[in-house]
């Protein structure tokens, strides 16, 4: 809820609409562009920051911020964001398998949030800002699942990882003003006290992953 607190009042608005309202959620790149690539979808706190650190992974050609892990059909981000569906804030991730596998992709997930949070991520609080991995093919689940249990022997000794992996059913693509969001405002209190501080955190730790752009 705190992200919603510290938006300016023009994304509040827009955060009241009752429907999604999206024309064009990969603005980078064209539906031929996209159709040979391969789609995975994960959740770690607020897509914004989710969708940004994707986006800076070589191999990786577009992140599409959205909803999954719900039933309701075409939610709104009002109703995400304040709990009233099932849904997490998604991200749609477009990769090339030959340069970055899914195992990279775990590695980029789980390597840029806390999994131990339960229901929530830094100052954000919720089932909609959860962890979760949505599969696609029983490799991906068990490629999901032996990553979590590699962590809990390791890395994560003290805490059990709460992270969520259950099958992937759809997935709603946000409203525009939300695609690219960090990109385009970078001047965002929220954008730049919460995303853009962990996107560089992410970035310092991998720098082997990035894109040339990137750095």
């Amino acid at each position: 809820m705190r992200k919603v607190l510290l938006s300016t009042l023009i994304i509040l608005l827009a955060a009241c609409q009752t429907g999604t309202s999206q024309t064009n959620p990969h603005p980078n790149t064209t539906d031929a562009e996209l159709k040979d690539l391969s789609k995975a979808y994960f959740a770690s706190g607020c897509f914004w920051c989710v969708e940004a650190i994707f986006q800076s992974v070589e191999g990786v050609s577009e992140a599409i911020s959205g909803y999954s892990g719900g039933d309701k059909k075409n939610p709104s981000y009002k109703e995400v964001s304040y709990g009233l569906t099932d849904h997490a804030e998604a991200v749609e991730v477009y990769y090339d398998p030959s340069v970055v596998s899914y195992a990279t992709l775990l590695k980029v997930f789980f390597g840029s949030h806390d999994p131990t949070q339960v229901d929530r991520q830094g100052p954000d609080r919720g089932a909609q800002y959860r962890s979760a991995i949505f599969y696609t093919s029983e490799e991906e689940k068990e490629l999901a699942e032996a990553y979590i249990s590699q962590l809990e022997s390791t890395t994560y000794k003290t805490g059990e990882i709460a992270t969520e992996v259950s099958a992937f059913k759809t997935f709603w693509p946000a409203e525009d003003y939300h695609q690219e969001y960090e990109t385009n405002h970078p001047e965002n209190p929220y954008v730049q006290s919460v995303s853009i501080p962990r996107l560089n955190r992410f970035k310092a730790r991998y720098p082997d992953l990035l894109k040339k752009d990137a750095h």
